[in-house]
C-alpha cells in the first residue's frame, strides 16, 4: 500500500488543488472566448450547430433549439461550430450569408471578450491588494532612494513619466517593463513638468548583472492615488493597455531575436505558472501576484488571436477586411487552404513549445 501513500499527503492535494485551479481558468479563457463567438451569433441569427465545453470524445450533451450543447471529456478548451463557417451553405442562418460587417463582429468578440476578462481581473486586483497606505500605483516619482543615480540626470520628484525609449507610459506596468528591456541602463525619458513635456537624454540608472543579463536598479518610489472607484475603473483600463501592448513587444522582441523559443510557454507551462502563483497564494504570499499572471493570460489569448495569421481569428478577420475592400469575398477554397496550412504550422509550433515547456517541469524550472 505505499505506493499509495501519496494520496494521504495533504502537500499532493494542495499541488493537485492548484493544478486544478490553473486548469479550470484557462478553461475559462477559452470558454468565455467562445461564449463572445457564441453570442453573437445568436444575436444575428446565425444558426449554431453545437457550442461545446471541452474536446475530444463528447460525454453529455443536450440539445435546445437548433443548438446542441456538449460537455467533452478533455477540459481544455472547446469552440463553437456554426452552420456555413468553413463550408458553403444555403441553410437559413448560414454565418456565410450574412454580412460581412456582422461577421466581423462575430469572430471579433472571441478576443474581445478575453480582453474585457482580463480588464475585470484587473479591476478585482486593485479593488482587494490596494492599501489605503500605498494607493494605486501611477507613473508620478513621489521621491528618490539615497544615493539615487537617476536622479543626477535630470529626473525630479514630481516628474510623471510619459515615455521611456519613445514607447509610451500607459501605467505603473509600463515603467517596470520598458526599464527591464533596457540593456545597458541608459535610456530617454520623456516626463511631464510643471504642466510640460520635457524629454531627457540618456538617463542612466544603476545595473546588476545576472544569470539573465543586466538587472536595472528602481532608485525612486512612484506616488499612489486613492482607490476610488473612479480611479479602479481609470487605472485598470490603463494597465489592462499596458498588458496588451506588452504581448505585441514580446512578439517583436521573439521575432527580433531578444528572446528565443525557449522563453516560451504553451498550455502546458502555462498552467504550472497559474498553479505556482495559487500556492503563493495558498502559502499566503501574495494574491496580486496571481492576479496580474491570471490578468496577462487573458489578455495575452485575446491580443493573440488577433493577429493576422491564418488559422486565428485575426487571420479571418484579414480575410473580411480584403473582402469589403474588394467589395466581394475571396474565393472560400483558397481561404480554407491558407487557414489550414496556418493551422499545420500553428500545431507544429505549438508542439515544439510544449516539448519546451515539459523539459521545463522536468528539469523543475517552473
Amino acid at each position: 500500500m505505499a505506493f499509495f501513500d501519496f494520496l494521504t499527503d495533504p502537500a499532493f492535494w494542495s499541488k493537485a488543488g492548484t493544478v486544478a485551479l490553473a486548469v479550470l481558468f484557462f478553461g475559462v479563457i477559452i470558454m468565455s472566448h467562445e461564449f463572445g463567438h457564441f453570442i453573437f451569433a445568436k444575436l444575428f441569427k446565425v444558426k449554431v450547430n453545437e457550442f461545446a465545453f471541452g474536446m475530444g470524445p463528447t460525454i453529455l450533451s443536450r440539445r435546445k433549439g437548433e443548438t446542441k450543447y456538449a460537455w467533452r471529456l478533455l477540459p481544455i478548451g472547446g469552440f463553437v461550430s456554426m452552420e456555413g463557417e468553413d463550408e458553403e451553405s444555403e441553410s437559413e442562418g448560414a454565418f456565410c450569408s450574412k454580412p460581412v460587417w456582422q461577421r466581423f463582429i462575430i469572430v471579433a468578440a472571441g478576443a474581445t471578450v478575453n480582453i474585457i476578462m482580463g480588464f475585470l481581473i484587473v479591476v478585482i486586483m486593485l479593488a482587494v491588494t490596494t492599501t489605503p497606505e500605498s494607493g494605486i500605483g501611477t507613473p508620478e516619482i513621489l521621491y528618490f532612494d539615497e544615493n539615487a543615480v537617476s536622479s543626477s540626470y535630470g529626473l525630479q520628484e514630481g516628474d510623471v513619466i510619459k515615455e521611456i525609449g519613445g514607447k509610451r507610459v500607459f501605467s505603473v506596468f509600463d515603467v517596470s517593463f520598458l526599464m527591464s528591456r533596457d540593456d545597458d541602463g541608459v535610456m530617454d525619458i520623456t516626463v511631464k513638468r510643471d504642466g510640460e513635456k520635457q524629454e531627457l537624454k540618456n538617463v542612466k540608472f544603476q545595473s546588476m548583472a545576472g544569470e539573465t543579463g543586466n538587472t536595472i536598479i528602481f532608485d525612486f518610489v512612484l506616488r499612489g492615488v486613492d482607490a476610488n472607484f473612479v480611479n479602479v475603473i481609470k487605472y485598470s483600463a490603463l494597465q489592462t493597455a499596458t498588458l496588451a501592448r506588452m504581448v505585441w513587444l514580446s512578439l517583436f522582441d521573439l521575432v527580433t531575436g531578444r528572446y528565443g523559443l525557449s522563453d516560451l510557454s504553451g498550455p502546458i507551462g502555462t498552467v504550472a505558472i497559474v498553479a505556482q502563483a495559487a500556492g503563493s497564494v495558498a502559502a499566503g504570499i501574495d494574491w496580486e501576484y496571481l492576479l496580474l499572471i491570471m490578468a496577462l493570460i487573458a489578455v495575452n489569448i485575446g491580443v493573440f488571436n488577433l493577429l493576422p495569421v491564418p488559422a486565428l481569428d485575426g487571420g479571418r478577420l484579414f480575410f473580411m477586411v480584403i473582402e469589403m475592400i474588394i467589395r466581394r469575398p475571396v474565393p472560400q477554397k483558397y481561404e480554407r487552404f491558407i487557414h489550414a496550412a496556418g493551422l499545420v504550422l500553428l500545431l507544429g509550433f505549438m508542439a515544439v513549445v510544449s516539448m519546451s515547456d515539459v523539459l521545463k517541469l522536468v528539469r523543475g524550472e517552473f
